[in-house]
């Protein structure tokens, strides 16, 4: 029997070139605790004009978590699908949550030296995390999914709910629309190979669990049917 009760989706910013959203997932369970699926943009951000994306009290996950009467102490576990900075930006903002996360990414992130780390490094560094290898369950009815190529150990996150049926919260290992062997390939994705294959492998996944939906974290056609907080998906 699945513990999650339901799933709600923050759009918590857009990129300010292109206005792609950043998404942020959050998960109810059975026992009342919550699960953040990423944290999105820094609170630095918020109403600054030189910031690459625009952020704002409203949008902000901990903006977005008022709207739905919490707080940051109200949430037990941050899933974290990578250490970009629109992904795990506001980590900061959970000192009290444990921060579940692949290995590899965590080792990747911490060891590399690459900009997109350690320009936001200050924002999830030094906090609790707990590190998993490979695919994971993390609670009854949530399932952590390894899907790395966009970065070494990226992790998707595969939920069933009670009604809707299995959701697949795709991070950024899923480009939404697009055939995994012709999509193009960005300089934010680390092994051409391993994203393909890891996008292929999440699309053959979506097929066996016959997922009632995608999120994906970047896309703007989705938010035309996508149905946000304070809508639950139960």
């Amino acid at each position: 029997m699945t513990e999650v009760v339901s799933l709600r989706v923050f759009r918590t910013a857009s990129v300010r070139e292109n206005g792609l959203p950043i998404t942020v997932c959050l998960l109810e369970l059975r026992d009342g605790s919550h699960v953040l699926v990423d944290t999105g943009c820094p609170a630095s951000m918020i109403d600054d004009p030189a910031a690459p994306f625009l952020v704002t009290e409203e949008s902000h996950v901990l903006g977005r978590l008022r709207q739905e009467g919490l707080s940051a102490a109200d949430i037990a576990t941050v899933v974290v699908t990578h250490f970009d900075p629109d992904h795990a930006g506001a980590n900061d903002a959970f000192p009290g949550a444990e921060f579940v996360v692949q290995r590899e990414q965590y080792d990747h992130a911490c060891g590399s030296g690459l900009l997109r780390y350690e320009w936001l490094r200050a924002q999830w560094d030094g906090l609790r995390y707990r590190l998993v290898d490979g695919d994971t369950t993390l609670v009854p009815g949530v399932d952590l999914v390894a899907s790395g190529g966009h970065v070494p150990g990226h992790q998707s996150v595969l939920v069933r709910l009670p009604e809707t049926g299995p959701v697949l919260i795709a991070g950024d290992a899923w480009l939404a629309g697009s055939d995994p062997d012709t999509r193009e390939i960005s300089s934010f994705d680390h092994d051409e190979r391993a994203t393909r294959a890891s996008q292929r492998a999440l699309m053959d996944l979506a097929d066996r669990e016959r997922v009632a939906m995608v999120v994906y974290s970047h896309d703007p056609a989705q938010w035309t049917a996508l149905r946000p907080a304070p809508f639950a998906y139960r």
